[in-house]
């Protein structure tokens, strides 16, 4: 069907239906402009019908009320033209075998569609047909706009939030959506530009980073409501930008039915800010998989409110135990948590959130590299002071994992953040510690990335199977007097300490340790080996051996 820009129909789609199409229809001016959009149809005779008249009409007449001087005529078609009517439809007979010129002339001065009837045809059947049609287009509208909204309301029943229903929208729309507070400041950005382009780069672009540029001519914005039924109030905006392809009403129709979804979640669930650090997050996982290039990201971040100046730049994650990952609506107890935190270390910073992952990324200015370990230990406990105020750490479940990466610029963040995001994952089986220097787990990264290897596990199963097998049906176990005795460098003193044993206890747990192992403990290859299949045990699971 086609529907044109408004709640209606086309001239030309007027034109070809049976109603008119009896009549031997002839465009006489306004070829060109066919397509305008037919609100409604109208039949009148009277002189001064253009005051009846609301514009978008398509005008029906046997020409009783052009007059018969041609100042009146001119004045008829003018009047007409300025009321912004579709079309104009004159049904030639007894009454007017022929247009006046001065109506012809009129007409194609102002660019208004004349056309005249060959046939006579019930006028009444031509409007009721038109009606009909425009009706039923309407209708059509309203089930594609429905259907919308229920994609958008199953995404949330399905557990999604408000980044599925702005996916949902920005899918049927074909451009790029995006929601943001009544203050014009970015929340969170869904689809995609021309070209397959970032909606970061699109906002960046039309927008710029003032809030006070308006969004270019056919747009959709729409106002999410806040503050209930009746205050007027706005919690937010949506915005869809017609950059791939023109916006028509049945998007606008989407998105207002889209807006009250968002309007109910964002006040049950006040995601504002867990919006905009998912969409921060989001930023900086795309960055990290080369999906933005580095040349595009520093406009990017700006939009995103990062401006970090000429110094290099920090990549840190942190990644939450399963026991942490915050339940729907937690996420944005953690966001502003842990933003509050991060307000006092003074160094401009990029806070995201990935609930898929369970993790927090971040990107921080610095001076020089010379300050990263004064910067990594502030940030670190701001990190674990924010977690622990959004959900406390229970006793016997992991504590949040900090990694930090190499500092740089921004063609190597992407590296970075990749290789600190995938530390992070490896360091949660570690000994706890305040914070881990990504640099100094590549060996672990190695190992966790073979972990689904078999070669792995036949590794360990080699190198310290016989142990395993002792601690299954012995006390004590001699697996903890081993990595004891590893970390310590093989320092025999030190790691009595730490296993709280007398000297010749630990002698002898060594000694059996070379026993079952049948190899040297003072055997730098051995230890080597050993090293490396304690650390791959972590990543492995274990299978029963074959005696």
């Amino acid at each position: 069907m086609d529907v044109g820009e408004g709640t209606g129909i086309t001239v030309r789609r007027a034109l070809e239906l049976p109603g008119l199409r009896a009549g031997l229809p002839e465009v006489v001016t306004g070829a060109d402009r066919l397509d305008r959009t037919v609100r409604w149809a109208h039949a009148g005779e009277v002189p001064n019908i253009a005051s009846l008249l609301k514009g978008g009409e398509l005008l029906l007449t046997t020409g009783f009320g052009f007059g018969v001087r041609s100042a009146d005529q001119r004045a008829f078609v003018r009047t007409l033209a300025e009321r912004g009517i579709a079309a104009l439809v004159v049904e030639l007979g007894p009454r007017l075998t022929r247009l006046p010129a001065a109506v012809v002339d009129t007409a194609r001065a102002a660019g208004l569609p004349l056309v005249q009837l060959h046939r006579e045809v019930p006028f009444v059947a031509v409007t009721e047909e038109i009606h009909t049609e425009i009706v039923n287009g309407h209708y059509a509208l309203l089930q594609r706009a429905d259907e919308v909204h229920r994609r958008c309301t199953g995404a949330l029943l399905g557990g999604g939030g408000v980044p599925q229903v702005l996916e949902v929208l920005a899918g049927f729309a074909d451009n790029p959506v995006f929601l943001e507070t009544a203050g014009g400041r970015l929340l969170y950005a869904a689809g995609a530009g021309p070209e397959g382009t970032e909606p970061l780069q699109v906002w960046e672009g039309l927008r710029g980073t003032r809030e006070e540029v308006p969004p270019p001519a056919g747009s959709v914005l729409v106002d999410v409501p806040g503050g209930g039924p009746g205050t007027g109030a706005v919690r937010a905006r949506l915005v869809l930008l017609p950059v791939r392809s023109p916006l028509a009403p049945v998007h606008r129709m989407a998105a207002e039915r889209a807006a009250g979804l968002l309007a109910l979640v964002l006040m049950q669930a006040r995601q504002e800010e867990e919006l905009a650090a998912r969409g921060r997050g989001d930023f900086l996982t795309d960055l990290a998989e080369g999906r933005i290039a580095a040349r595009d990201a520093p406009a990017q971040a700006r939009v995103l409110g990062f401006r970090p100046g000429a110094g290099l730049l920090l990549p840190v994650v942190m990644r939450l135990g399963d026991a942490l990952t915050p339940a729907d609506g937690g996420w944005a107890v953690l966001a502003r948590a842990v933003a509050e935190e991060l307000a006092a270390v003074g160094v401009p910073v990029l806070l995201g959130v990935r609930p898929v992952e369970g993790r927090v990324p971040l990107l921080l200015g610095l001076r020089a590299e010379a300050e990263r370990a004064v910067v990594a230990d502030r940030v670190a406990a701001a990190l674990r002071a924010g977690a622990e105020r959004a959900a406390p750490h229970r006793p016997g479940t992991a504590a949040p994992v900090v990694v930090v990466g190499a500092p740089g610029h921004w063609t190597a963040v992407p590296a970075a953040l990749r290789h600190t995001a995938e530390t992070a994952a490896v360091a949660q089986g570690l000994p706890d510690r305040p914070w881990y220097d990504a640099r100094r787990l590549d060996t672990e990264l190695l190992l966790w990335r073979l972990r689904d290897h078999p070669d792995l596990a036949a590794f360990v199963d080699r190198a310290i199977g016989p142990l395993l097998d002792h601690d299954d049906r012995a006390r004590p176990p001699l697996l903890p007097t081993l990595e004891a005795y590893l970390t310590h460098a093989g320092r025999k003193a030190e790691t009595a300490r730490e296993l709280h044993l007398n000297r010749q206890t630990l002698y002898n747990r060594l000694a059996r340790i070379e026993e079952l192992l049948g190899t040297a403990l003072d055997d730098p290859q051995t230890v080597l080996t050993l090293s490396l299949a304690l650390r791959a045990r972590r990543h492995t699971p274990r299978s029963p051996r074959t005696p």
